[in-house]
């Protein structure tokens, strides 16, 4: 089991900034794609980061006023089952996952290495916000019985 790192889990949200912003430095100071498969490679990081956004932003607008940074739930959050949620158990963390690699296909290899990181802090970070939801709703265990992927619909 992942630790808290805080009461709500503050420390998996700074540790998920730190490492977006490496891969946005990464990004930009990391070596370019060879230049063979720069075009198709652009094109494929561009629809990544659209597809990637449009998953995060969705995930936000369906959790609404219980949107937080903290794997923790608020006191007054609902359980949602509803719209992304009925995909995937955090689309937010998909979406940003699949933008990030959308990301390093528009600039840089050397992102993905960060990439990786950033999946390993939201892989920890899941595993402790489904500790506290599965503490907080009786009914978790089922949805994440019928939910069964985590970041990506259809995929993972």
């Amino acid at each position: 089991m992942p630790p808290a790192l805080g009461r709500r889990g503050e420390g998996w949200v700074v540790l998920q900034v730190l490492v977006i912003v490496l891969i946005a430095v990464a990004g930009r100071l990391g070596g370019a794609w060879p230049s063979g498969s720069v075009d198709v490679t652009r094109m494929v990081g561009y629809v990544l980061l659209a597809l990637g956004l449009g998953l995060s932003v969705t995930g936000m607008r369906h959790l609404g006023p219980a949107l937080t940074p903290y794997p923790k739930p608020g006191e007054d959050a609902e359980l949602r089952e509803h719209g992304s949620y009925r995909l995937v158990r955090h689309p937010i963390y998909g979406g940003l996952l699949v933008a990030a690699v959308g990301w390093s296909f528009v600039t840089s290899p050397l992102a993905l290495v960060a990439v990786a990181l950033l999946a390993l802090v939201f892989w920890g970070k899941s595993i402790r916000e489904e500790t506290w939801l599965d503490e907080r709703y009786p009914g978790y265990g089922a949805y994440r019985e019928r939910v069964r992927h985590r970041f990506v619909p259809y995929v993972w």
